[in-house]
């Protein structure tokens, strides 16, 4: 069990999102960084979907109530266990009793609590992630407060023993962690009405820095900067839109669709942010600047790819290394 003395800014339950719904209008939801709950999954032992507590800005602080094996990834917003920093993007031993907090963030403003055995809460449509704005998913559909307790799934001995040895000072520790940035240059390929903008803003999206709005959430943040505007004005038909859509909506300013986007969208888009480079733009904080470099489709798919490859490596190498613990 876990008990929340402080709910933080805003800690939700998240998996990788509810998918197969869209066409129903049902918004897809999940981590807003992917590749670190992931990551912090894969370091418990858990699967990559297992659910996760997304903490923003402020971490929450939280008793454990039993033993546990937790890792964190994503933001550095300054973890303490009884006072004692706790290092990110490794596997942890929480002795019960013990207390998790957060201090001011260092880098990123997202971090992922990934604890072995997994967040145990329903599934609504497959999936446990939860969705503010409908109420639904997570814990009772809203975000934690004080006093909440959440279970947590037990786990088999084999893989404690395993868990206990990977997290022994005798073993280091490398995971490919991204290199979060006030200012990052995300890759995007050209979207599909990049041909309906005027040749300035054609320009623009790409020579120009874009700051992250304070009215900026998980469905989208909206972005400051040069207006961008079509050649002549035109009516288009809604579409379906996707995590790292870039529209542009008649006041000029860009907006990029995260994980609570909705399902379509009628606002013309000028680009689509590479996959691989979504977590740099999850982590952003308001106010903080973003540059979009050009990439083409196959690029993008490319880099999805060997990203792809790295995960599965650090997935073979915690395998290991758990091995040679039992």
């Amino acid at each position: 069990m876990l008990k929340i003395i402080k709910s933080g800014l805003q800690t939700t339950v998240q998996d990788l999102g509810r998918f197969g719904f869209q066409k129903y209008g049902v918004i897809a939801s999940g981590a807003m960084d992917p590749f670190a709950h992931r990551i912090a999954n894969l370091l418990v032992g858990n699967g990559e979907n297992a659910a996760t507590f997304e903490m923003t800005m402020t971490g929450a602080t939280i008793e454990f109530q039993q033993d546990a094996f937790i890792a964190l990834c994503g933001g550095d917003l300054s973890p303490q266990i009884d006072g004692t920093d706790l290092k990110m993007w490794r596997p942890a031993f929480v002795k019960e009793g013990s207390v998790l907090k957060f201090g001011a963030p260092r880098s990123g403003c997202r971090a992922y609590l990934a604890v072995a055995g997994g967040i145990d809460v329903p599934e609504l449509m497959n999936s446990k992630s939860t969705y503010l704005r409908a109420g639904i998913g997570g814990f009772h559909g809203r975000a934690l407060q004080a006093g909440d307790i959440v279970p947590v799934n037990l786990i088999p001995p084999q893989l404690t023993a395993s868990l206990l040895h990977t997290t022994g000072n005798g073993v280091e520790w490398k995971t490919a962690a991204p290199r979060y940035s006030s200012e990052p240059v995300v890759r995007m390929m050209k979207g599909r009405q990049f041909e309906l903008f005027n040749r300035e803003s054609q320009s623009y999206i790409f020579s120009e820095a874009f700051a992250v709005s304070s009215h900026s959430d998980r469905m989208g943040y909206r972005l400051e900067g040069t207006r961008l505007a079509l050649e002549e004005p035109k009516e288009l038909i809604s579409e379906a839109v996707s995590f790292g859509s870039i529209q542009v909506p008649s006041d000029g300013n860009p907006i990029i669709l995260l994980a609570d986007r909705q399902t379509t969208g009628g606002y013309p888009k000028i680009g689509q942010v590479a996959a691989v480079d979504l977590p740099l733009v999850s982590q952003l904080k308001p106010g903080e600047r973003i540059r979009f470099k050009e990439i083409s489709v196959a690029e993008a798919h490319q880099l999805y790819l060997d990203q792809e490859t790295q995960i599965r490596q650090l997935k073979v190498g915690i395998n290991l290394k758990r091995e040679a613990g039992k």
